[in-house]
């Protein structure tokens, strides 16, 4: 049997946690959701998902880069990648690498490009 691979979407916008469950789990994924930074810090520890997506901009915790290095600490294996609706910049000002993420994706999220880059990573 194909193993199932699980992401865990981190995002303070409830309606895109609905959204990228569903689309990630129609493409064969199983996906948990949090809400925070602090509850996604908290499923990596137990859930130990294989890779995550991580918004940038959260209300109720610091940016989705202390998230990523709270995550790194935990366990520097697990791929991130960086939801985004801050433009552009982001990948110019940021240095995405250093950080920790393997790649930034811009709201609105083209789905079947994150879908491929998943799955290529996933590999």
């Amino acid at each position: 049997m194909k193993k199932k691979y699980k992401i865990l979407v981190i995002d303070d916008d409830p309606d895109i946690l609905d959204s990228m469950k569903m689309i990630l789990e129609k493409n064969g994924f199983a996906a948990v959701t949090a809400v925070s930074g602090k509850d996604g810090v908290e499923i990596v520890k137990k859930k130990k998902p294989d890779l995550v997506l991580c918004d940038m901009m959260m209300e109720k915790i610091d940016s989705g880069i202390t998230v990523a290095k709270a995550i790194k600490r935990i366990s520097s294996k697990i791929p991130i990648f960086l939801i985004s609706n801050i433009g552009t910049a982001t990948a110019y000002n940021v240095d995405v690498d250093k950080i920790g993420f393997k790649g930034v994706f811009q709201k609105p999220v083209d789905v079947d490009l994150m879908i491929t880059k998943i799955k290529d990573v996933l590999k």
